[in-house]
């Protein structure tokens, strides 16, 4: 009798192995690039991925003042924030938003997409958005990062 013995690899901090990757913002979609950079982050595309252990790559986003939005959403998609006073309640399109700063709708679309606990706060950290294409990280090496394909 033939008896294989497998075993669940469960990942830890140590034995992660953690990537860098690029991915170019300009012409994509917000919403279907946020979930694909956050199913890296996450870490979900790897064969040892682990829920309770930060598993996922570091990711850079470029040129994200060139993202796109579908519809009239430019107009009417509302970005609502509470300053803590009475009657404080403030909204903003996303075309204001996009004009003041370029790199809070990535951020947020991305950061909606995580764990909220300590976990998913670790793993925004390995998140870098930049609005233009220059990055202060070609040490690491990115391996640019296409979202259309599987």
């Amino acid at each position: 009798m033939n008896t294989l013995s497998y075993k669940t690899v469960s990942a830890n901090k140590e034995t992660v192995e953690k990537q860098w990757h690029l991915v170019d913002a300009e012409g994509e979609t917000l919403g279907r690039m946020a979930s694909r950079v956050a199913r890296i982050l996450r870490g979900k595309h790897k064969p040892d991925f682990t829920p309770h252990v930060d598993c996922g790559d570091h990711v850079i986003v470029i040129n994200a003042d060139k993202i796109q939005l579908t519809g009239n959403k430019w107009d009417q998609k509302e970005y609502i924030r509470y300053t803590g006073y009475p009657g404080g309640q403030r909204t903003k399109t996303a075309g204001q938003v996009m004009a003041k700063k370029p790199t809070f709708m990535v951020e947020k679309a991305i950061r909606g997409m995580l764990p909220k606990n300590k976990l998913g706060r670790k793993m925004f950290r390995n998140l870098h958005v930049y609005q233009d294409n220059k990055h202060p990280h070609e040490a690491q090496q990115p391996k640019k990062l296409n979202l259309n394909t599987k």
